[in-house]
């Protein structure tokens, strides 16, 4: 795979479109054109020097690396690698030991590959398929088929386990899904939710599912969402966050670049602020929204009162983004949960895929994201209330560190 080769005319174009695209379509905070054109001025001959198609992909991703923002990824087709939160349901997190540097599997939600492969949270990661890996370089993994993974178990064994990463259903949603929505009971009456994903544009289906954890959990007077690992999705968030507050309150609002340059004023952007409940009513949605600019405000729905409000700790770390990172932005801004973990991750933007020649296809943020007080998450995530980091020695306990904290805050708002 290293050694397909790329002639220097087909890498001249792909770098051309890659610089106009962003220059046309890229919407960011703090995004200059006069300094990305600067940046693919001064490293153009680097880039075009990438004989190979994985050397060619490595110099483009350092160019768009400097861009500084969320949602830009940049792969051709055949050989396109999937972060670990997408492809195997699975993140991960530095773990320093003796002047070495390891990745630790951090959050593994059940259901997932990593899960059914027997990965557990505090494992760390040695080599796959025989190549060591270690920070600074991310764990990826490539779609379909089977690798070999080397772990060190947290009980101290070295152990080859296979791992099967699915062929995704589209370049971003993978056939085999960890369970999304899971809910149980902890001490007295203190109910315990995890969402793992929001999958799906409108959210129809994972809606439901946090209709039916939310009934089971009724009769709770507490209760800690975890959105640890959550990478986010669709509008399926916007039911979690009507579940926090029994009115309909502004969320925030999506920006486009066209939208943002001739000005607008934010109670007049068209609003959504009902999920709905069968599939049939996805045709008036799409009439309504379809050839829409996509600067839309959220609502909560006006679920009512629940028996928990005021007392919601919401348990959050590095890898909660995108759709979880505004159900927090949200209960943070509006004081509606206690926050407890690591900050977020601040990557908030709408991106889109498009494909610039040979093969290859660029992933751009096209749209912004703003809290109804102007706030942007982008960048600068959601600050915990109560910091507290996962120890890998808690886990070696059976403890989770995090999952402590929560508990001990809810206990006592």
């Amino acid at each position: 795979m290293t050694m397909i080769a790329l002639g220097f005319k087909e890498r001249s174009e792909v770098l051309t479109n890659v610089q106009k695209l962003v220059a046309k379509k890229l919407f960011a905070p703090n995004f200059d054109i006069g300094v990305w054109n600067a940046l693919v001025c001064s490293r153009r001959d680097q880039i075009l020097q990438a004989e190979t198609i994985i050397a060619f992909e490595n110099q483009v991703r350092k160019l768009l690396d400097e861009l500084k923002t969320s949602h830009l990824a940049f792969f051709h087709q055949n050989l396109f690698k999937i972060p670990p939160q997408f492809s195997i349901s699975a993140t991960f997190q530095r773990h320093d030991r003796n002047g070495s540097s390891y990745w630790m599997f951090q959050d593994v939600h059940e259901g997932g590959p990593a899960h059914q492969s027997g990965f557990r949270p505090g494992d760390l990661l040695l080599a796959v398929n025989g190549e060591p890996v270690s920070p600074p370089e991310r764990p990826a993994f490539h779609m379909g088929g089977f690798c070999d993974v080397e772990v060190e178990k947290l009980s101290g064994g070295r152990t080859l386990l296979p791992l099967g990463v699915p062929q995704p259903t589209s370049q971003w949603h993978p056939i085999i899904r960890p369970r999304l929505i899971s809910w149980s009971r902890l001490q007295s009456r203190t109910g315990l939710l995890r969402a793992t994903g929001f999958p799906g544009q409108v959210g129809i289906d994972v809606a439901h599912e946090i209709d039916h954890a939310m009934l089971q959990l009724s009769q709770c007077d507490r209760l800690i969402v975890d959105l640890r690992g959550n990478p986010g999705g669709g509008a399926g968030a916007l039911r979690l966050m009507s579940y926090l507050t029994p009115d309909k309150r502004p969320v925030g609002y999506s920006l486009t670049r066209r939208r943002a340059a001739k000005g607008y004023r934010r109670e007049k952007l068209p609003r959504f602020g009902k999920i709905p409940s069968g599939k049939l009513a996805l045709f008036v949605l799409m009439f309504r929204y379809a050839w829409a600019d996509k600067s839309i405000v959220m609502v909560t729905e006006g679920l009512g009162p629940q028996t928990f409000h005021g007392q919601v700790v919401l348990l959050v770390n590095e890898h909660s983004a995108s759709a979880s990172e505004n159900v927090i932005g949200f209960a943070k801004e509006n004081h509606l949960a206690t926050i407890v973990g690591t900050r977020t991750a601040g990557q908030v933007l709408g991106g889109t895929g498009f494909k610039v020649g040979h093969g290859f296809v660029l992933r751009i943020p096209v749209v912004g994201y703003l809290t109804w007080n102007g706030s942007t998450l982008e960048g600068a995530g959601v600050e915990p209330d109560h910091p507290v980091a996962l120890s890998r020695d808690a886990l070696k306990e059976g403890r989770d560190s995090q999952m402590e904290k929560a508990i001990e805050v809810v206990q006592n708002l």
